[in-house]
Order: C-alpha cells, then sequence, then structure tokens
C-alpha cells in the first residue's frame, strides 16, 4: 500500500465514489472533446501550476472562456473519441477537499501517451468541482 499523508480525516465510502463518480463524467466530457462541460465542472477562475520549456515553475489563473478557448485548441476536433486509463490517488484533506494524484494513458487516433498530473477538487453543494491543475510542461501557455 502506498504511503499517504495523514490529513486528520478518513474518507468515507460515499466521499470515494462520489469522487470517482466525477472523474468518470469528466473524463467521459473529455473523450466526448465537449469543452463546455467539462468547464461545468470546474470553479473558476481556475488554478494553473506547471512549468515551462525553460523549466521555470509557471502559475495562472483562467477564467471559463479562457480554458474553454485553450482547452478546444488542445483538444482539437477531432472525429474519434479520447479514451483514458487512469490510476488515481486521492488524498482528502476534509470530506470537501481533495487533492488527487493521477496515473492516465490517453489514447486517441490509435497513439497513446502517458500522463501525470494532480488535481484540487473541492466539493460545494455535494457536487464535486475542480479548482487547480498541476501538470508539467503547459508553463508555455500560461
Amino acid at each position: 500500500m502506498p504511503f499517504l499523508p495523514d490529513t486528520g480525516y478518513t474518507p468515507t465510502p460515499e466521499d470515494r465514489a462520489s469522487l470517482d463518480a466525477w472523474f468518470a463524467e469528466y473524463d467521459a466530457a473529455s473523450g466526448r472533446r465537449d469543452v463546455e462541460r467539462m468547464a461545468d465542472l470546474a470553479v473558476f477562475p481556475l488554478n494553473l501550476v506547471s512549468d515551462d520549456s525553460a523549466g521555470d515553475g509557471r502559475s495562472a489563473q483562467w477564467d471559463r472562456e479562457r480554458f474553454v478557448a485553450t482547452m478546444t485548441q488542445v483538444m482539437g476536433d477531432g472525429s474519434q473519441d479520447i479514451t483514458f486509463e487512469s490510476t488515481r490517488t486521492p488524498v482528502f484533506l476534509s470530506p470537501s477537499m481533495a487533492v488527487i494524484f493521477t496515473d492516465s494513458t490517453m489514447t486517441a487516433e490509435g497513439h497513446s501517451q502517458r500522463l501525470r498530473y494532480a488535481d484540487v477538487l473541492i466539493r460545494r453543494d455535494g457536487r464535486w468541482a475542480f479548482q487547480t491543475m498541476l501538470q508539467s510542461g503547459w508553463g508555455d501557455n500560461l
């Protein structure tokens, strides 16, 4: 079993199930390249943390319009769906905050790419939403 930090909160089975359901919905929207639905599952302004091609750490806050424009450009308009095979390790800080570490393989049009990233999700009114995205290599776009 991997080491997980003690945050003082032990998630309930419902906490984990609701987080897994959120990711299933987000991955399905991503697979369809439904960027508007992806944006519906976020809290804006959205924090982004990355590094650039010079190796410097970068961060930014995006509004919904910037998220939709950038993700539409990044994801393209291919006619085939994108699939994800992901292993997620959530660390719940409380019933309404979680940091999720993801190792994923994304496949689109016969090409696969490995991804490693982290997200910060918050739960408001009983529903999860992502608030911070952390992934290497995006800094030149910030």
